[in-house]
């Protein structure tokens, strides 16, 4: 079956790993089918609480926190039909393990903190891992950090290998208040922020007679 000519080429949101210091890319990952829905919650940062200062009541500590919540679907079959060899041998391993291995410092890691551990290192630094974008158009590009995984496997082959999956990932937008000016996600949201409030400058105002007043008493 041949595809209208004319038909928009449809772009995939996904997720890519970068390294925090150099920018080097070290992992690009498309999700395999758009989520049907994105959901973003901004909660807002406000100075003053229940009972604060007055004064504080309009000021704000910082960019809001928001999250990012998706669902996203994963199938083999299309691989099995024209038996791909990976995906008649793994099933949808492959693709969920990548997905997995954003939240899991990796084995190198772990054995070098054992061995410094065995060594008696009083001090242990957490591991960093790579920094997450979350890539949803050209108008998203965001650096996040996954606070939220999970994975419903639907369906299994005969040897119990996943072949059609769901899995559902919430994440934190990390901004200037997690990631300094300097740091690559820092910039990343700088440049998200700035591209909003230039977005904001292209809707038309409204006006008060679609308020039903004629203006601020």
């Amino acid at each position: 079956m041949t595809t209208f000519p004319g038909s928009p080429r449809i772009l995939k949101g996904g997720i890519v790993l970068i390294d925090p210091a150099t920018s080097a890319v070290q992992r690009i990952i498309a999700l395999q089918y758009n989520p049907d829905t994105v959901t973003r919650t901004l909660q807002v940062r406000g100075v003053s609480g229940e009972g604060g200062d007055r004064s504080e009541a309009l000021r704000l500590k910082g960019p809001p926190a928001e999250t990012i919540k998706v669902d996203a679907e994963i199938d083999a079959t299309d691989q099995l039909e024209i038996a791909d060899g990976t995906a008649t041998e793994v099933g949808l391993h492959p693709q969920l393990a990548v997905l997995e291995l954003i939240v899991y410092p990796t084995s190198a890691q772990l054995q070098n903190n054992n061995s410094l551990a065995q060594a008696g290192t009083l001090e242990i630094a957490p591991m960093e891992t790579p920094l997450t974008l979350f890539i949803w158009s050209k108008q998203r590009i965001l650096p996040v950090r996954l606070t939220d995984f999970s994975i419903t496997e639907e369906a299994f082959d005969p040897a119990l290998n996943p072949i059609r999956a769901k899995v559902s990932l919430g994440m934190r937008v990390l901004n200037i208040d997690d990631l300094s000016f300097a740091h690559k996600g820092g910039s990343l949201f700088m440049s998200y922020l700035q591209n909003k409030e230039q977005l904001a400058t292209r809707t038309q105002g409204g006006a008060f007679s679609a308020l039903g007043i004629t203006g601020v008493p």
